[in-house]
C-alpha cells in the first residue's frame, strides 16, 4: 500500500512538472509566432519600426535566447549593428596598453591582450571598463551556441574614436572621420550592469524602482495627478562642443518659473553625491523629464526612457545602442502662438510636417505653424522623419530653450496628447522590452557577431599575444 501511494505521488510529480513544461514552451510560442507578429505582414527579419507587446517573463528573462528568437522578441533592436556592418570590412590595429582595452574572444573565453593600468584610470572608468567586461562574459557565458572567435577594442571613453566598440557615436549622418577604416560599434551602457551613482544604481534597480512609482499613475487619469513640472538636475559645465551653453541656458530659462524645478546639482564632500540630487525614479513623478545631453551622450537617456513622462530635449546629437527607436514630434510643428491668442487647446501643423503615416490620414488639421525656430538642415538629415503628436514617444524643443516654456504649456493645454506622448515611451522601451536582461543579452552577442564578421587583423601579428583571461583580469584590474 505505501509503495503504491509513493508512485501515484511521484507520477502527480511528474504530471506538474510535465504540465509547467510545456505550458512554458506554449507561452513562448504564443509570444513568438503570433503576438509578435509584425502588424503589416512583412517578413522583414529586423523592423526599424517594432509592433509594441509586452514580452512575457519567460522572454524578458531569459538570457539565452537564440537569434532567431532575439530577432522575434524585439525587432528593430540591432538596427546599429547592422547598419555599421554594411559599411564593410576594417582592421582591427593593436592599441598598446596605453589605449584601449583589447581582448580576444577564443572558444567562448576572454583574454586580454591589452589593457590601460588601472592606476592610470579614474575610478568610474574603471568601473565602466569592469562592467563592460562582465556584461560581454555573461552575454558569451549564456549564449545558445558558439560565438565566433575575434579580436575586440573596447572603448569606455564618452567620445567615441578608431575602431571600437563604443557608448554612443554623433547622430548626424554628415558626420565623417578623417580614418576611412574607423567603425563605432555601439555596446549597451555599462549600467547594465551596475552603476555606483548613488541615485542612479543599475537599469534593473532603476526598473523596478520606476515601476512601483508608475503603477500609481497607470489607472484612467491618473496620469494627470503627476507634478505638472519640467524637472532636471545636471551640472552646469558638463556640455559638448556642439552645444557649449546647453546647460546654462536651460537653468536661465527656466529660473523662477513655476513649470519647472530645474535646479544645478549641488556637490558635497568629494563630489560622489548631491544634496538636491533625485533619485533617478523620482523623475517619473513629473509629466515632463528635461533631457541635457553632455560633453557627448548622457547615461541618464535610458533611465528617463523608462518613464511614463513626456522628454523634452533638444534634437539629439549623439545616439546610443537604442536612440534609433525615438519618435520626435519637433515643437516647431505646433501652433505655440494659438496658445497665446487664447486658442486654449493649441494645435498642430499638419501640413509642413507630416510622418510617414500622417500623410496617408486626410482628416489631420492643416495648420501654419507659428514656429520661433526652424530646425537646421543638418538636424533634418539627421532627424528626417518628423511624427505628429500621435505617434511621437518623445517631443524635441528648440536647441536654446526659448519655446521650452510655451512648449510645457501647449502639453498641458493637451493633456490626452502629452500622456500619449509619454505611455508610448515607456509601453516601447520598458514595456517591448528593450532594456530587458533578455535584449542586453541579446545586442551583445549581435555586436560579437557583427564585428567578427568584419573585423581583419591581418600583419598585426595577434598570435604573439596570449593575453590573460578575463577571470583573472577582473581579480586585478576591477573595482
Amino acid at each position: 500500500m505505501g509503495d503504491r501511494r509513493l508512485l501515484k505521488a511521484r507520477q502527480r510529480r511528474q504530471l506538474r512538472h510535465w504540465t509547467l513544461f510545456f505550458g512554458t514552451c506554449l507561452a513562448i510560442f504564443c509570444f513568438l509566432f503570433v503576438f509578435r507578429s509584425p502588424s503589416d505582414g512583412s517578413s522583414s527579419k529586423r523592423s526599424s519600426s517594432p509592433s509594441i507587446a509586452r514580452p512575457p517573463p519567460e522572454i524578458l528573462e531569459n538570457l539565452s535566447l537564440t537569434e532567431d528568437q532575439c530577432d522575434a522578441a524585439f525587432p528593430g533592436l540591432t538596427k546599429e549593428i547592422d547598419d555599421v556592418v554594411s559599411k564593410g570590412p576594417f582592421t582591427v590595429k593593436q592599441s598598446g596598453d596605453l589605449g584601449p582595452l583589447q581582448g580576444r574572444i577564443k572558444d567562448g573565453q576572454i583574454y586580454i591582450l591589452h589593457a590601460q593600468r588601472k592606476s592610470d584610470l579614474s575610478q568610474e572608468m574603471v568601473n565602466s571598463r569592469t562592467a563592460a567586461l562582465h556584461q560581454l562574459h555573461r552575454a558569451i557565458t549564456t549564449s545558445p551556441t558558439r560565438l565566433p572567435d575575434t579580436i575586440f577594442t573596447l572603448n569606455i571613453q564618452d567620445q567615441p574614436f578608431g575602431t571600437a566598440w563604443t557608448y554612443s557615436r554623433p547622430a548626424s549622418p554628415a558626420h565623417k572621420s578623417s580614418d576611412p577604416n574607423a567603425r563605432s560599434f555601439l555596446m549597451p551602457h555599462f549600467s547594465f550592469w551596475a552603476w555606483k551613482l548613488p541615485f542612479v544604481g543599475s537599469v534593473a534597480r532603476a526598473s523596478r524602482a520606476i515601476t512601483a512609482i508608475e503603477s500609481a499613475f497607470s489607472g484612467p487619469g491618473k496620469w494627470n495627478q503627476k507634478i505638472p513640472k519640467a524637472v532636471w538636475r545636471g551640472t552646469t559645465w558638463f556640455n559638448s562642443i556642439q552645444a557649449p551653453r546647453l546647460r546654462q541656458q536651460l537653468v536661465a530659462a527656466a529660473k523662477n518659473k513655476p513649470w519647472a524645478d530645474v535646479q544645478p546639482l549641488e556637490w558635497s564632500g568629494s563630489g560622489s553625491n548631491a544634496t538636491n540630487a533625485l533619485a533617478i525614479e523620482d523623475f517619473c513623478r513629473y509629466k515632463y523629464v528635461v533631457h541635457t545631453e553632455g560633453v557627448s551622450y548622457s547615461g541618464r537617456f535610458q533611465f528617463l526612457q523608462m518613464c511614463a513622462s513626456v522628454v523634452l530635449t533638444p534634437p539629439l546629437h549623439w545616439l546610443q545602442h537604442t536612440t534609433h527607436l525615438v519618435k520626435p514630434l519637433f515643437s516647431s510643428s505646433l501652433d505655440l502662438q494659438d496658445r497665446k491668442r487664447g486658442g486654449g487647446a493649441g494645435r498642430w501643423d499638419a501640413r509642413k510636417k507630416k510622418s510617414s503615416s500622417s500623410k496617408k490620414k486626410k482628416s489631420a488639421q492643416k495648420v501654419m505653424a507659428t514656429a520661433s525656430w526652424e530646425p537646421s538642415s543638418r538636424t533634418k538629415d539627421t532627424w528626417p522623419v518628423q511624427y505628429g503628436p500621435e505617434e511621437a514617444n518623445i517631443v524635441f524643443v528648440a536647441p536654446d530653450w526659448s519655446d521650452l516654456e510655451d512648449v510645457v504649456a501647449w502639453l498641458e493645454a493637451n493633456p490626452r496628447v502629452a500622456e500619449g506622448i509619454a505611455r508610448r515611451q515607456r509601453d516601447l522601451f520598458f514595456g517591448g522590452g528593450y532594456f530587458s536582461p533578455a535584449a542586453e543579452g541579446c545586442y551583445w552577442r549581435a555586436l560579437v557577431r557583427g564585428w567578427a564578421q568584419m573585423a581583419r587583423t591581418d600583419g598585426e601579428d595577434w598570435d604573439q599575444k596570449e593575453g590573460i583571461t578575463f577571470e583573472a583580469f577582473s581579480l586585478t584590474n576591477g573595482d
